[in-house]
């Protein structure tokens, strides 16, 4: 497809000064854990590993997340289950992504530098599912599919971060049950629960599979961990299968207080460097930028974000631009590193398909601004309220122009003033 270039859109909306920005250091009260790794080891001794047999495969699913210290916590899980006699065997619980082949999600599992080097332990990134069974959802039927991979094995056991998730709220959102209903059921299962969860509701339909796999699947448990503010680990707590759904939702509430969100509610425009998957799910944490753009949810109330400008993906999310939807504008260097076919996998198998769809697309950072700044309306450079951020989970530094300084709190210090300047339609602060 052929985007506009700047003789096509210069001419449409004149030349704005910029507003003045600062560079802000945020550092909210937050606590982490010291020693991830020995907690990991302690934490696990809670599983009920003596019930199984020398020598049993355990399967231990782990997603596309970027959480903070994934691959050495799973590498020293692996190590305690060799320690303790069992063959580990890593599945990858992702459900569509990575193009739904078995190659991508390998792909998006070195990324986190999950390799069978460094985690000590054989990947099998099978697609390959069993149907276990069909569940009622609210009148709903619904079948339960699962990893052959993870089947295959003598015990199941899931590593997932546990936090708000960018689709809904409820008691239960992401973390060890979704990623046993809707992970470790790759495509097929993701696609079955999301289309019950968009019509019937998300929670019900995470309990009803979680349920069904239980009565099925040899679980184990998982390994729960929560971040603080600062993506670091400030839990880490093992769960029993049988006590899944029951102790998650306070983990939840931890991770909902801690999580990683902008001091300011009210913003005009936001500049968002990168997206990707391994940031969140959505690509760009909706809980940070207030959109969840899904059928059966309205979006939070806060924040309220008038227009997101998304700059382009990560080089992690190898393509998958599923998330670039939620912005009103983006620039033709983002559009060049999509790839299609995984974007389109996890959009059609989510059902979430605003998240695919293509923003206004410029040709450079000077024009998008230009562009977003003229659909404000009565723009002024002294009051307008722009935040500048990196992506939606490194939050710790980020920029802001003059407007919104007074409204950041006491938590936020500027490091220093900056003017915003462009090479060859490049953005840049000097």
């Amino acid at each position: 497809m052929d985007f506009p270039d700047r003789d096509d859109i210069g001419p449409l909306i004149e030349p704005q000064g910029s507003p003045s920005f600062a560079r802000v250091s945020y550092d909210p009260p937050t606590s982490t854990l010291s020693d991830p790794l020995s907690t990991t080891r302690s934490e696990l001794d809670r599983l009920a590993f003596d019930d199984l047999e020398s020598g049993a495969t355990i399967a231990v699913g782990v997603g596309s997340r970027g959480i903070h210290r994934i691959a050495d916590i799973t590498a020293e899980t692996v190590s305690y289950i060799e320690d303790r006699g069992f063959e580990p065997v890593v599945v990858p619980a992702m459900g569509s992504h990575g193009g739904a082949t078995p190659e991508g999600q390998r792909e998006i599992l070195a990324a986190l530098d999950l390799t069978e080097e460094y985690v000590g332990a054989p990947i099998d990134a099978r697609m390959d599912v069993e149907k276990l069974d069909a569940v009622d959802v609210d009148g709903a039927t619904t079948p339960v599919y699962f990893s052959s991979a993870a089947l295959a094995a003598d015990a199941v056991l899931v590593i997932n971060r546990v936090k708000p998730h960018t689709n809904f709220t409820g008691s239960l959102e992401s973390g060890l049950c979704k990623m046993l209903a809707v992970g470790l059921g790759k495509q097929r299962g993701a696609q079955a629960f999301h289309s019950t969860a968009l019509d019937r509701g998300y929670v019900p339909t995470i309990e009803s599979l979680v349920e069904a796999i239980r009565d099925s699947v040899p679980l184990l448990g998982g390994l729960a961990l929560v971040e603080n503010f600062h993506e670091e680990i400030g839990a880490i707590e093992a769960i029993d299968g049988p006590s899944l759904e029951r102790r998650e939702p306070a983990l939840l509430e931890r991770a909902r207080e801690e999580m990683a969100t902008l001091p300011v509610d009210d913003i005009d425009l936001l500049v968002v460097d990168e997206l990707g998957k391994e940031i969140s799910g959505a690509g760009m944490d909706t809980n940070v930028i207030g959109r969840y753009r899904v059928l059966n949810a309205p979006d939070p109330e806060t924040p309220s974000i008038d227009l997101i400008y998304a700059r382009g993906l990560t080089e992690a999310t190898s393509g998958n631009g599923n998330g670039i939807g939620l912005a009103d504008i983006t620039r033709r260097a983002a559009v060049e590193q999509l790839d299609l076919k995984k974007t389109y996998a996890n959009a059609l198998t989510s059902g979430s398909l605003s998240k695919a769809k293509l923003p206004a697309v410029v040709p450079d950072d000077e024009l998008a601004l230009r562009v977003a700044l003229n659909a404000l309306g009565g723009y002024d450079p002294e009051t307008v309220r722009v935040a500048w951020i990196e992506n939606t989970t490194d939050l710790a530094e980020f920029r802001v122009s003059e407007a919104l300084l007074s409204d950041l709190g006491e938590s936020v210090s500027v490091l220093e003033r900056e003017q915003l300047a462009f090479d060859d339609g490049t953005a840049s602060f000097e």
